[in-house]
C-alpha cells in the first residue's frame, strides 16, 4: 500500500493531517513506544474484550485461514496511566494455531502491547498496512474517547506477517482532533423543536415567550483554528457563505486579529423550523471567541450574531438543553420592543429569561416528518406575517397561558405522555401557532392528522414549518411508517426518529 497517497486522499476528505498523526498512520514499529515519546508518559494497554471465536468470512480472507477457523479477538485501549486518558482504541484478530504456546499465554493473560510480545519472543516480524481510513465517531467511539458523535475518527489496518504469514489483524482508531499541532476549538450543537410562541398580544406589558424542546439530532459539528485568511470548508456554498458572514462580524465585534479557518462536519437544512440559525450562530461565535481567549456567556455570544430576540428557546437550547419556556420581553413605551418582530428583525433585543426548565424523558421518543414543501417563512417575509396577524387575540392568549401551565408543563414535570402530547394537540389551534399552521399547505394539517391517528400523544408545527413532529414512546416505528406513506403519496418528505438532549451544547478546546 502506498501510504503517502493514502494520507493525501485523507487530507482532501478531512483536512491537514498533522505529522503525528501521519507517524501513526505509517508506521513499523510499537504503537505504545511512540505514544510514549509523544506524550511523554507511561502508556499502558487496558483489555476490554479477549475471547476465542470463529473467524467470519472477512477474517478469515485477511489472515489466509479457512473460515471459522478458531482466533483470538481482543479489543484494548491504549492510553495514558496517570490521566486514564485514552489515546488508541485497537481490536485485533490472531490465528490460535500460528501461536506459540508461550506467545498464546502472554497475548491472552495480560495487558502487554503486542509489539513488546513479538519483541520478547524473538519473532522476527513485519507490519504490512492494509488501508488507513476515516469515519464518523459512533455514540460508542465518542464514549471512548470522549468527543462528539460524528467528530472524524481516523483509523488504519494493518497485518503483521511472521515467516510469510500473517500473524495477527489489527485495527487502531483514534480521533482526527487529536496529536494536533494547532489549537482547535470543536463545537457540537442540538437543533430545537420550537412549540410555540405565547404571547403575541403585549396587552400585558410583555410580549413574545417560547415554549421549546431541545433535540440530540439533528445538530450541527464544526471546527475552528486560527488562521492568516478567513476560509470555510464543508456544507453547500450558501451555507459557507453564511458562515463567512456571521465569523466576520463575530470577528469584527471581538475586535480580534488575524482570522479564522473553519470546518463544518455536520449540518441541517435551514428555514426547516429546527432551529438551524440560532444554533449555527451560536456555534461559530463560540468557536471564535474561546480560539481568542474569551469565554462568553451565551447572552453575550447571542448578542454578537442578533439571536433571541423574540424566541429565547435556541439560545437557551444551546446553553442548556431540555423542556424550556421562556418569559418574553417587556412590551410598550420603555420596553425592549414595541412593535411585533421576529428574532431575525428584532437585533439589539437581549434573549429573555427562561422561567421553566425540566428534563425531557428520556424514554420518550420524537418524531421529526419533513414534507418537500416550501421552505419556512424567513427575512422580509416572516417580518410581515408578524406586523400582519398581530396581536392575536387576547382570549387565545389566556386560553394557552392556561394550556400550558395546567397541562403542558405538570405533563412534563409528572412524565405523563398523555397530558403532555394532549396539551401539544390543543396549542395548534391558538394564538400565533394557529397563524403559523394556517400559513402551511395543507399536507402539513393532513401530517398532522396522520401522525395523531396513527398512535402519536401529541403532533405539532416546529415553528413557521415545514417540519412537524411527534411524540411517543420508543414504538415510534409504525408512527414514521404512517407519515412516510403519506408524504410519499403528497410529494415526498423525510423522516427522522430522535430522542431529547437535556444538555447544551459541547465546546472542547484541544
Amino acid at each position: 500500500m502506498d501510504i503517502a497517497k493514502a494520507i493525501r486522499d485523507l487530507e482532501v476528505q478531512v483536512g491537514r493531517i498533522s505529522p503525528v498523526q501521519k507517524f501513526l498512520l505509517g508506521t513499523d514499529g510499537s504503537v505504545t513506544q511512540i505514544l510514549e515519546s509523544i506524550t511523554g508518559k507511561s502508556v499502558v494497554i487496558r483489555t476490554l474484550v479477549q475471547k476465542v471465536i470463529p473467524a467470519d468470512r472477512e477474517t478469515a480472507e485477511t489472515l489466509d485461514i479457512a473460515e471459522g477457523e478458531l482466533v483470538n479477538f481482543r479489543i484494548v485501549e491504549i492510553g495514558i496511566e496517570e490521566s486514564g486518558e485514552v489515546l488508541i482504541y485497537a481490536t485485533s484478530h490472531t490465528p490460535i494455531n500460528r501461536l506459540s504456546p508461550a506467545f498464546k499465554d502472554d497475548l491472552m493473560k495480560a495487558d502487554i502491547p503486542i509489539g513488546r510480545i513479538i519483541s520478547q519472543h524473538h519473532i522476527e516480524a513485519r507490519r504490512e498496512i492494509l488501508s488507513a481510513r476515516v469515519g464518523p465517531a459512533t455514540d460508542e467511539m465518542g464514549r471512548v474517547f470522549g468527543i462528539c458523535r460524528n467528530e472524524p475518527v481516523l483509523s488504519r489496518q494493518y497485518r503483521i506477517i511472521h515467516a510469510e504469514k500473517p500473524l495477527i489483524f489489527i485495527e487502531e482508531q483514534f480521533p482526527y482532533n487529536r496529536f494536533l499541532d494547532t489549537r482547535r476549538v470543536i463545537v457540537r450543537t442540538p437543533s430545537r423543536v420550537h412549540v410555540t410562541l405565547i404571547d403575541m398580544h403585549g396587552g400585558s406589558g410583555r410580549v413574545d415567550g417560547g415554549i421549546g424542546i431541545t433535540l440530540d439530532e439533528p445538530g450541527i459539528l464544526l471546527e475552528a483554528e486560527l488562521s492568516p485568511t478567513l476560509s470555510v470548508n464543508g456544507g453547500d456554498p450558501a451555507l459557507r457563505e453564511r458562515i463567512c458572514s456571521v465569523a466576520q462580524d463575530v470577528l469584527q465585534k471581538l475586535e480580534a486579529g488575524g482570522s479564522v479557518a473553519i470546518t463544518v462536519r455536520k449540518s441541517y437544512p435551514s428555514h426547516a423550523g429546527l432551529g438551524s440559525g440560532s444554533q449555527l450562530g451560536l456555534a461559530v461565535a463560540r468557536a471564535l471567541s474561546e480560539l481568542h481567549g474569551r469565554t462568553l456567556p451565551v447572552k453575550e455570544l447571542a448578542r454578537l450574531v442578533g439571536r433571541g430576540g423574540t424566541s429565547g428557546i435556541g439560545t437557551a437550547a444551546f446553553e442548556y438543553g431540555g423542556f424550556l419556556v421562556d418569559g418574553g420581553h417587556r412590551f410598550g413605551t420603555g420596553g425592549e420592543k414595541t412593535d411585533f418582530r421576529p428574532s431575525g428583525a428584532s437585533q439589539g433585543v437581549s434573549p429573555p429569561p427562561v422561567i421553566a426548565r425540566h428534563d425531557f424523558p428520556s424514554d420518550w421518543r420524537i418524531l421529526l416528518a419533513i414534507p418537500e414543501v416550501p421552505a419556512g417563512a424567513s427575512g422580509k417575509i416572516e417580518t410581515d406575517i408578524f406586523r400582519a396577524h398581530c396581536p392575536v387575540p387576547i382570549d387565545e392568549v389566556r386560553e394557552l397561558c392556561h394550556e400550558v401551565l395546567m397541562r403542558m408543563l405538570p405533563g412534563i414535570a409528572s412524565r405523563d405522555l398523555d397530558l403532555f402530547g394532549s396539551s401539544i394537540n390543543a396549542v395548534q389551534r391558538l394564538g400565533f401557532k394557529k397563524v403559523e399552521l394556517g400559513l402551511q399547505p395543507p399536507q402539513v394539517s393532513d401530517l398532522l392528522d396522520v401522525l395523531r391517528e396513527s398512535g402519536a400523544a401529541g403532533a405539532g408545527l416546529s415553528s413557521f414549518g415545514p417540519t412537524v413532529y411527534a411524540v411517543g414512546d420508543t414504538g415510534m416505528t409504525g408512527i414514521e411508517q404512517a407519515a412516510r406513506k403519506f408524504m410519499e403519496e403528497s410529494g415526498g418528505g423525510t423522516t427522522l426518529i430522535t430522542s431529547a438532549r437535556n444538555s447544551g451544547a459541547a465546546v472542547r478546546v484541544v
